[in-house]
């Protein structure tokens, strides 16, 4: 065949078109449908093997994005405070963060407090005293000092598993405190810092790129974890406590369906473009319930789906992802506190409630650093002078009840960051409104044009 054959035939051929992956929606929306099948079977035919392959798909998929999680916040701040005398009143900005997570805390606490005695949870509960038990861990005033000051240099601990494997944890919160110290003294250092600065935003600019590409698993680790969820724990343990459970599922609704978007028009922002936008981290906060382990994904829609400037929400969401809950530590403690006074026969007045609402706006700062709704509820307890046994009575349902919790959570996080970058005049609106949310695994594409960004912007 002669040349010009050939140079013809492949004319007429053309490139060849890629594969174009459904939209993350429908990944996403596709991958809970089969999960939940998956549980089902996995629960009603005892198939133990097929529990314990969607536990590992989703635990190991929660695994890679804590991964990054202390490389990413650590370099991310640091870059973020070099960076912040690009943005104006820095400090001004911090402030407001730290007011608005303390104002919609305070309505969410109202809204638990309101639920809970307007249904009497606690009066209305065929759950045993005999499950009545004293939480190992608990929290209380001093964590937030002790939690500031890290063992080491990122805070991490280690610990033993009893077979002679040793596991690696971290507290975000000391590695917030740390990264904020040396970005303080990239910026007292001036010139000299430069490389250092060069360095950190080539580190950030890989571990961002690898975060892309954990985050295109979400519709497989979305299947294992809410697989998992549906044949590991069922329903079977709700029905004792199922106006409690009702209640934390309609408050952390109200605050997410009501109370957000009041704020959002309050400001001149969609809701629905909102929710839109930080879709991607709020299916994932829902079926992995962690808080921390979402951050990643939080940053990113925060910052490429909702117009935040990225200097500002480096900042923001890590000190969110440890303080900011509406979900575990403010609807949670209030409607748990009634439930438990009331089924042991405690009477509450005004000032109790008060200091349920006290404790749930500070309580989150005091706490912040250590995991789990069961600190703040310890500390809620011990706070009110209730029997810490009642902590036990809500763990059987924990697990159900956390899906919806971390979902609010990370859902405050990403809206406060947006609300204050509005008042401040530096959110991109136009980002903000785009009809399609820049998510890299909603459209291939996406992913290489991030990485491009990155590849010529350092970050």
């Amino acid at each position: 065949m002669s040349s010009t054959a050939t140079d013809s035939a492949t004319s007429t051929a053309g490139p060849r078109r890629r594969l174009r992956l459904p939209p993350f929606w429908a990944q996403i929306l596709g991958a809970l449908a089969l999960g939940a099948l998956l549980g089902v079977i996995a629960r009603t035919q005892h198939v133990d093997s097929l529990t314990s392959t969607l536990s590992t798909i989703g635990d190991t998929f929660v695994s890679l994005l804590r991964t990054v999680v202390v490389p990413l916040v650590f370099f991310a701040i640091v870059v973020s405070i070099a960076r912040l005398r690009e943005v104006t009143d820095a400090m001004r900005l911090a402030l407001q963060t730290l007011l608005w997570f303390a104002v919609t805390a305070a309505i969410s606490v109202s809204i638990g407090l309101g639920l809970g005695l307007l249904t009497d949870p606690g009066l209305h509960t065929s759950v045993s005293r005999d499950a009545a038990a004293t939480p190992s861990a608990s929290g209380s005033w001093t964590d937030f000092l002790t939690g500031l000051v890290p063992s080491n240099f990122l805070g991490l601990t280690g610990s033993s598993d009893g077979a002679g494997g040793v596991s690696l944890d971290f507290n975000v919160l000391q590695i917030v405190v740390v990264a904020l110290l040396i970005g303080a003294a990239v910026l007292k250092t001036g010139a000299k810092a430069e490389p250092f600065l060069a360095v950190a935003e080539s580190f950030l600019a890989v571990v961002q790129t690898v975060l892309w590409w954990i985050i295109r698993l979400s519709p497989i680790g979305t299947l294992g974890l809410i697989g998992n969820a549906v044949a590991t724990y069922g329903w079977d343990a709700v029905s004792p406590l199922a106006v409690f459970a009702v209640d934390v599922y309609v408050g952390c609704a109200i605050v997410l369906l009501v109370l957000y978007p009041v704020l959002l028009r309050a400001h001149g922002l969609n809701p629905v473009r909102f929710f839109a936008g930080a879709w991607p981290a709020l299916q994932l906060a829902f079926v992995s319930r962690s808080s921390v382990g979402t951050m990643p994904v939080t940053e990113y829609v925060t910052t490429r789906n909702l117009g935040v400037p990225r200097e500002y929400a480096s900042f923001a969401v890590p000190l969110g992802a440890t303080t900011k809950m509406d979900g575990c530590a403010a609807i949670y403690p209030a409607l748990a506190a009634i439930f438990v006074a009331q089924f042991f026969g405690v009477d509450l007045g005004f000032s109790d409630y008060l200091l349920i609402a006290f404790v749930s706006v500070v309580g989150s700062a005091a706490t912040a650093g250590l995991t789990g709704a069961v600190v703040m509820l310890t500390l809620t307890l011990s706070t009110l002078g209730l029997p810490l046994e009642g902590v036990g009575l809500l763990l059987a349902v924990d697990p159900i009840l956390d899906m919806m919790r971390t979902m609010t959570n990370v859902a405050g996080q990403a809206l406060v960051p947006t609300i204050v970058a509005r008042r401040a005049g530096i959110l991109d609106q136009e980002v903000y409104d785009r009809r399609e949310a820049g998510d890299p695994v909603a459209d291939p594409g996406l992913l290489e044009d991030a990485e491009r960004e990155l590849a010529t912007a350092g970050a």
